[in-house]
């Protein structure tokens, strides 16, 4: 048996050499994230980039950096519901430890790390619930201890006390005290996301993915596994994806206007919206009704609450106005630290 904490197995397991996310049919050979569910989701994006363009006074070059870009999905979507005025400026920028996939635009910047100093929107779609943490669970006499797992079996055990600044972090965002309870200790999570936000000089960042808030941590965690299609035990193998869902509360970097919302009401204000169209077209226009009926589907996908639509959006606007449809929403505060 090879046991390990639940962070460094994670790293190894998504992004070691044989790594799940090294893997040549990448993620959406396993699962759909609101990328892959429609076309509208990238058009959202857009209108949003647009909107940053916008309160930036239209920059000469302005930057859509991809956090966490797989395949480059979402640039590819992007890049083709932009108008042409604003493509001629736009610096596109995929961020991922993969590969640079074929087929992407020449003028598409893959690399390993978020440029520094720039003016635009960094997006992170289903990106911190991959970046690997340590778990902690409570022991019979009311201890948070680390959790190790067997990286063949994903067998666990309890090991050492939590100490430090990882015991300093689940005092302040995920107290725990019932003996059997469990921790998902974010600290990399708040640091990985804080230098993303750091990397822009002016502009918006945002984090989607599945979330959670100090009122309502799940009391065993969210570590899970997901493979070909379906949840699968997490085991740390590289076989398998290995997420757990994200604090985003706790992840806000400090001194930044933030706005946490959820991912339906952000893509209803960005104009997705899931209402069916007008009965009258399919007598007019069937073709269109038709087209119109298939995108009111895909939208009321993404903007499911019990699915997609509940998905967290952590938004950030470094040194800009808020973007106007997400000025509509309200809620908006500059976090102390």
């Amino acid at each position: 048996m090879t046991w390990m904490r639940w962070r460094p197995a994670m790293e190894q397991a998504l992004y070691g050499t044989d790594g799940f996310y090294r893997r040549p049919e990448g993620p959406a050979g396993h699962f759909r994230t609101s990328v892959h569910a429609s076309a509208r989701y990238a058009g959202a994006v857009a209108r949003l980039l647009g909107e940053v363009d916008e309160a930036l006074g239209h920059p000469r070059e302005l930057a859509f950096v991809d956090v966490g870009a797989g395949r480059g999905e979402l640039l590819a979507g992007v890049l083709a519901a932009v108008p042409d005025a604003l493509a001629a400026r736009l610096r596109p920028y995929g961020v991922e430890l993969a590969a640079r996939p074929p087929g992407l635009p020449a003028g598409v910047v893959w690399t390993q790390t978020a440029p520094a100093g720039v003016c635009g929107l960094l997006f992170a779609n289903e990106w911190l619930d991959n970046v690997p943490l340590d778990v902690a669970e409570v022991d019979e006499d009311g201890v948070l201890r680390h959790v190790e797992v067997d990286t063949a079996s994903g067998h666990e055990r309890l090991a050492e006390a939590v100490g430090g600044a990882d015991e300093q972090w689940a005092r302040r965002w995920w107290p725990a005290v019932e003996p059997g309870a469990r921790v998902e200790l974010g600290a990399p999570r708040d640091a990985a996301w804080a230098g993303a936000v750091g990397t822009l000089d002016r502009g918006l960042a945002v984090a989607v993915d599945y979330a959670h808030s100090a009122g309502s941590r799940p009391l065993f965690g969210t570590l899970a596994g997901f493979g070909s299609g379906r949840e699968v035990r997490p085991v740390p193998d590289g076989r398998c994806d290995v997420t757990a869902h994200v604090a985003l509360d706790a992840a806000a970097a400090p001194g930044v206007h933030s706005l946490w919302t959820t991912q339906r009401e952000a893509l209803r204000a960005l104009g997705v919206s899931g209402a069916r169209p007008p009965l009258a077209l399919a007598s007019s226009d069937p073709v269109a009704y038709l087209r119109a009926l298939g995108g009111a589907g895909e939208a009321a996908e993404l903007t499911d609450p019990g699915g997609l639509g509940g998905f967290g959006w952590l938004a950030q606007a470094v040194r800009i106005a808020v973007p106007r449809s997400l000025e509509g929403l309200g809620g908006w505060q500059t976090l102390v630290p």
